[in-house]
């Protein structure tokens, strides 16, 4: 088993990485949970494959257990599916000394960590991803959240986990599709901070060769995130960085009302395009983009923008929630493994996008 441990002010928690946990989740939880009621938050997709695996382990270390099932995809990220989530949390009973499980993806994991952040005030919860995007990234941080009409994790907070619980394992049942919107992520880890990793993902020549691999490739990106959050939880300075690609990411999302692309995918061509353009400028170190493009076409990633209006995309990024007024912040790369945090006004973001 690997373990990582995020120690920030006045809170630290574990972070377990080991195939085949899952089989054994009950008695890993005993060991951090002593009372009784879990409450386990999941979609139908996820429900369908482990859910009656996850429940008989933890009713085998005597644990009375609840299941709030979702619908997949982000349209579950709403204040209709929290409301009836949280209606359902209290209709378990649970105190504030009860637990709750976010077991799936992305949505489930800033789903049921938001709707744990504001049941009586707040209740401890436990992250345990099942695919490779929530497993080295939304998962850990205490990122939680909703979507609004106005953009993508607007209403949420910061609260952190008790613990996450990470099974390799779990990725082997991933339509290869959701497989590489992680990678996206993994690529970004390497693009900002880690060359090493960068060139060992366009080294692997196939998808079993990732496999064989993969517990380093979690720990290594799980390991990166967890040292900038730990320098920066609220998101006010390096944290920055963990949102290469993002920003306009978010507004090809948004743009195409979160059905075109995945979250991967849209950060994908949101790296590709920024450094295509900061390269022009002189701004990052000549070959960088192309090396970013093989990587993201290697995991069967788009790099180009699609046919988009230009002053309706600028205004769905300009309502990203890292924006500041009338400035926001874009993250650009030197070269492979260092980048920087550059301020700049919105109506510029323009000069930073091929279009």
């Amino acid at each position: 088993m690997l373990k990582l441990e995020v120690n920030i002010p006045d809170r630290k928690y574990p972070i377990y990485i080991d195939k085949g946990i899952i089989n054994r989740i009950g008695e890993e939880i005993r060991k951090i949970y002593n009372n009784k009621k879990i409450a386990i938050i999941t979609d139908s997709n996820v429900e369908k494959l482990y859910g009656p695996q996850i429940e008989n382990n933890l009713k085998k270390a005597d644990f009375l257990t609840k299941k709030i099932i979702i619908e997949p995809g982000e349209k579950s990220k709403s204040f209709i599916v929290l409301q009836s989530v949280c209606d359902e949390l209290l209709k378990f009973g649970l105190n504030r000394g009860d637990l709750v499980i976010a077991f799936g993806g992305g949505v489930v994991g800033d789903l049921g960590g938001f709707a744990a952040s504001i049941i009586l005030r707040g209740i401890p919860y436990i992250q345990i991803p099942t695919t490779l995007l929530s497993q080295i990234d939304s998962s850990i941080g205490g990122k939680v959240a909703i979507n609004t009409i106005h953009g993508k994790n607007l209403i949420g907070s910061f609260y952190q986990p008790l613990a996450v619980f990470i099974d390799p394992d779990l990725l082997k049942s991933l339509d290869d599709k959701f497989l590489y919107d992680g990678m996206a992520e993994v690529i970004k880890y390497g693009a900002i901070r880690d060359e090493k990793l960068f060139y060992n993902l366009l080294k692997y020549e196939s998808k079993e060769e990732l496999f064989e691999n993969i517990e380093e490739v979690i720990y290594k990106s799980c390991s990166i995130k967890k040292d900038i959050v730990e320098k920066d939880e609220k998101d006010k300075g390096e944290r920055m960085l963990l949102n290469f690609g993002h920003t306009i990411g978010h507004g090809i999302e948004k743009y195409f009302k979160y059905e075109r692309y995945t979250h991967g995918e849209a950060v994908a061509i949101g790296m590709a395009v920024i450094t295509e353009r900061s390269e022009e400028l002189g701004i990052t170190e000549k070959g960088t983009f192309n090396l970013l493009k093989n990587a993201i076409n290697k995991y069967n990633l788009p790099h180009r923008m699609p046919p988009v209006n230009k002053n309706e995309l600028i205004n769905a990024i300009g309502l990203d929630k890292k924006n500041i007024g009338k400035d926001m912040h874009i993250i650009l790369i030197e070269k492979i493994g260092k980048s920087f945090v550059k301020k700049i006004k919105i109506d510029d973001i323009e000069k930073y996008i091929n279009i």
